[in-house]
Formats: C-alpha cells, sequence, structure tokens
C-alpha cells in the first residue's frame, strides 16, 4: 500500500522563524536554518529552499534543500536533516518520503536524480547513498549542571591535562567578531593546515572559514588558545536556540606539548554555558561509515559518555534506472584500483597493456 504523501508548504524566511518560535523546545540544527542557507548562496551555492510537511493541521517536519549539479547526478540535499516536530516512526518517516518524491518529480523548476536525506528508518524506495553526508554518532556534553559538577563529570585524564594546560600557561582568548576574519586568515588557517596534513583529511580553503564566521557570526563563536602570546590552538562553535555545536577546531603540534585542547574546550564549555545553552554536540565520532573518526573519538570522549546516534544519510532516488545505472558506475570506478592492485604481477601488466593498445599507445 502506497503511504499517503503529508502536505507540503514552503516557508519564508518570516513564516521560519514564526514557526520555530512556536515550537521553543525542538532542537532545530542551524544546517536546517534560512541563516545556513544564505551563508550557502555565498559560497555560490544553490539553495532551493525550506518546505514545512504537515499531517492535516498537525506539523510533522521541515527540511532545508540544497541544490547539488554534480555531473550526471544533480540532487537536491538535506544537510543535517529534516527536523521532526512529531514522533519519528516507521510509518511517519515512508510518508515524508513518498511526499518527497511526489513534490520533486513534479517540480519543473528542479530534476534531481534523488534527493538526500537523513532517515532512521530505511525501507525501499530508500537505498544508497552514492556518498555519505553527515557523522552517524556523536558525543553530547550536558551543560545544564553547576561547572563544577560538569568538570567532575569529565575523565581524569582530560581533567588532569587541564590543570597542567594552566599550569604550562596556555592562555584562552575569546576574539572580537570584527576581527574574526582577519584573525583566521593570517594566524589560525595555517594551524588547519598543519592538521590536515598530520591528520591526513582535506581542509576547505580559508575563505570557506571566513565566510563562515562573517556571514553566521551571531551563531558562532572563536576561541583561541595561546602559549607565549602565540597562538597554537583553536576552535568554532555554533550556537542556536540553546544548543551549541563545537563544530570547527585545529592545533599545531605544539599544542600537544601543552595540552591546549583541552584547557581550550574547557573554557567554551564555560562560556557556551553563561551564553544559556544546556548542551553541546562534539559532532562526529568512530562508526560503521566513518572508521577514521577513531583519532577524533578519544579524545571527545574524554568529555562525556552521552553518544548520540544520528539517522544515516540515505538517497531517494526519483528516476530509479537512472539512480542505478549512475550507482553501478561509480562504484566500478570506486572498485577497479583496488581490484587491480590485488591482481598479480603479470595480470597487471596484461591490463596495462590493454589500456595502452585502447588509448592508442604502445605498451611500455
Amino acid at each position: 500500500m502506497t503511504p499517503v504523501p503529508y502536505r507540503s508548504e514552503q516557508l519564508s524566511h518570516e513564516e521560519f522563524e514564526a514557526l520555530a518560535a512556536a515550537h521553543p523546545d525542538v532542537v532545530i540544527p542551524l544546517e536546517q536554518t534560512p541563516y545556513w542557507a544564505d551563508f550557502e548562496r555565498k559560497l555560490g551555492r544553490t539553495p532551493y529552499g525550506i518546505w514545512a510537511y504537515y499531517d492535516g493541521g498537525t506539523l510533522v517536519a521541515v527540511a532545508s534543500y540544497l541544490r547539488s549539479d554534480r555531473r550526471l547526478r544533480p540532487s537536491l540535499v538535506v544537510v543535517n536533516g529534516p527536523t521532526w516536530f512529531t514522533t519519528r516512526t516507521h510509518n511517519a518517516e515512508a510518508r515524508l518520503v513518498a511526499t518527497v518524491q511526489e513534490q520533486f518529480r513534479a517540480d519543473p523548476a528542479v530534476d534531481p536524480l534523488y534527493v538526500r536525506m537523513q532517515v532512521a528508518h530505511p525501507q525501499p524506495p530508500v537505498t544508497g547513498p552514492l556518498e555519505h553526508g553527515w557523522y552517524e554518532r556523536e558525543i553530547v556534553v550536558d551543560l545544564t549542571p553547576d561547572t563544577d559538577a560538569i568538570f567532575a563529570s569529565f575523565r581524569s585524564n582530560a581533567r588532569n591535562l587541564i590543570r597542567k594546560a594552566e599550569k604550562l600557561g596556555v592562555e584562552v582568548r575569546t576574539i572580537e567578531p570584527e576581527r574574526w576574519a582577519e584573525v583566521f586568515r593570517t594566524e589560525l588557517f595555517p594551524i588547519m593546515q598543519e592538521t590536515a596534513a598530520r591528520d591526513g583529511f582535506s581542509s576547505f580553503e580559508s575563505t570557506f572559514y571566513e565566510t563562515l564566521l562573517t556571514e553566521l557570526g551571531q551563531y558562532l563563536r572563536l576561541m583561541v588558545a595561546y602559549v607565549d602570546n602565540r597562538p597554537v590552538s583553536w576552535l568554532i562553535t555554533t550556537e542556536y536556540r540553546g544548543y551549541s555545536v563545537y563544530y570547527f577546531a585545529a592545533s599545531s603540534h605544539s599544542a600537544r606539548k601543552t595540552n591546549a585542547p583541552y584547557l581550550l574546550l574547557w573554557e567554551a564549555f564555560k562560556v557556551l554555558k553563561e551564553a544559556g545553552n544546556t548542551a553541546c554536540g562534539l559532532t562526529g565520532i568512530v562508526s560503521e561509515n566513518y572508521p577514521g573518526l577513531i583519532n577524533v573519538t578519544t579524545f571527545k570522549r574524554n568529555f562525556s559518555k552521552t553518544v548520540v546516534t544520528i539517522p544515516t544519510t540515505y538517497d531517494i532516488p526519483l528516476h530509479p534506472r537512472r539512480y542505478a545505472l549512475v550507482a553501478a558506475a561509480l562504484r566500478l570506478r570506486r572498485e577497479a584500483p583496488q581490484k587491480l592492485r590485488a591482481l598479480p604481477a603479470s595480470a597487471k601488466a596484461r591490463a596495462a597493456a590493454i589500456t595502452g593498445r585502447k588509448g592508442g599507445q604502445a605498451p611500455q
């Protein structure tokens, strides 16, 4: 039996704000707001709008869509969403999936191959995704107890390293918003580059972070740890409706010698609590689809035992046959190098020779 679709309604900035104000207890990710959409637009991306979904007169969910125009696979992506305002049951999600299929297949202004969003109860036609888009587990720190109780809840290792950092003269500063872009570009981005090279990941260009700090300034904080008046570690947090997120961070090699990241995060918790935030999400930790997060997991586990599972990102194909062809082509492209490495040397030579002849070149 085909699920009955919900009624959908596109929201203006003002309508979104009124809807959010009417539901003060619902945690709405910053990525699901018009403010984040405006930031994406400044980066040259294309937000497609925010829709509310209703079952009769009851608000069920809200989703903010971002257009992605990658070759052969245009899509609509819901970043860290949708946001649910009712119980997220198996049937409720099936109805939302059916709604999204009907909504965007019939939309003449956009022709996506699929819609990508988080799904807690995957069932056909939900599949994939072609690539994963968001972490699946995070650690959350409760900021409602007093500061002494929060500190006492940390692992003894973290408490000791915080005290050592203080003794070693680590100084934590909150940077004034009007100086954020300049300080990041000249003092902090080199630390990000060092961190990325050391830990084996690719960071954004400095302009991404500068745009983030400029466009979303009222929802962010930039804090920096200094040793001998030299920056060694920094972090950016987001805040929205009383929920904060430890969003970006980087540390130099020398920062590790002084335990600066531990003191920096502890000072950030105190600032966030004072500002009225009730919790701080520490973002992704290791999971089945993100084994590479094991190193940051070790650090984050020092601050809380609370692990929250976030629904996995999936694709909702709108053109199933085309989607299946694209998925097969991408899978072949990803698996081919690994399969080639597994071949014996003689087979590799034959494969190279065949490839060379097809390319109009003589085998070497």
